[in-house]
């Protein structure tokens, strides 16, 4: 089935409220509504098929727009992002940014990727999608998908997605609101992937806008 559709039915209220509440929604299953078991392994090579990861941006860029214009609204930022994806990698080259951005992850026993951002370049869609492409506890053990979030004044607050092969998650890239007693405000968010104790974790991070 076309990753349009089946991101078309999907509960987008349902992950907008979650991406408020957490920065992060997980959506079980999904790669293996859109793609056979063939697919998903061609995906998880260096050369995997370009066309699937474009129709996954382009489908979830629709969808997310909406999410990323409201949280400019109440952190009462001006910048608007169009209502399609091919609008929006305009506004990048116009940027400089003219470099798609799918970050294949081949994580073997002792491997992690230590905590980061991908908020590089003057126009940043601040929502991301991440995938995982094998399986935990049969092809790898540990390599759990965390995310850390710091609120002024307080710890950081540790998340850890229950990632399954073939799940997608959308996470917040750097920053998301949060609303206090004060009002709204930022909060920063990171994301890493814990150190592999075996096996070997295939994932992929994809950005819906492109890179210097």
């Amino acid at each position: 089935m076309k990753a349009e559709e089946v991101v078309a039915r999907l509960d987008w209220a349902s992950i907008a409220t979650q991406l408020d509440q957490e920065g992060y929604a997980v959506i079980p299953g999904l790669l293996g509504e859109i793609l056979s078991e063939g697919q998903v392994r061609d995906l998880a090579t260096p050369h995997g098929s370009a066309s699937i990861v474009a129709d996954l941006r382009t489908s979830f860029y629709e969808h997310l727009a909406p999410v990323a214009n409201r949280w400019n609204d109440v952190l009462d930022v001006s910048n608007r992002y169009p209502d399609t994806l091919d609008k929006f990698l305009a506004q990048n080259r116009d940027a400089g940014q003219i470099r798609s951005q799918p970050d294949l992850t081949r994580l073997r026993a002792g491997d992690y990727q230590p905590l980061h951002q991908r908020s590089d370049g003057e126009r940043v869609f601040p929502l991301q999608l991440v995938a995982l492409l094998s399986e935990p506890g049969t092809d790898f053990t540990g390599g759990e998908f965390v995310m850390t979030e710091q609120r002024p004044r307080m710890q950081s607050r540790p998340m850890v997605l229950p990632l399954r092969k073939g799940d997608v998650a959308v996470i917040a890239v750097a920053r998301r609101p949060h609303k206090g007693t004060k009002g709204w405000y930022r909060v920063n968010l990171k994301h890493a992937i814990a150190r592999v104790r075996s096996g070997e974790r295939v994932g992929l991070e994809l950005l819906l806008h492109d890179a210097v």
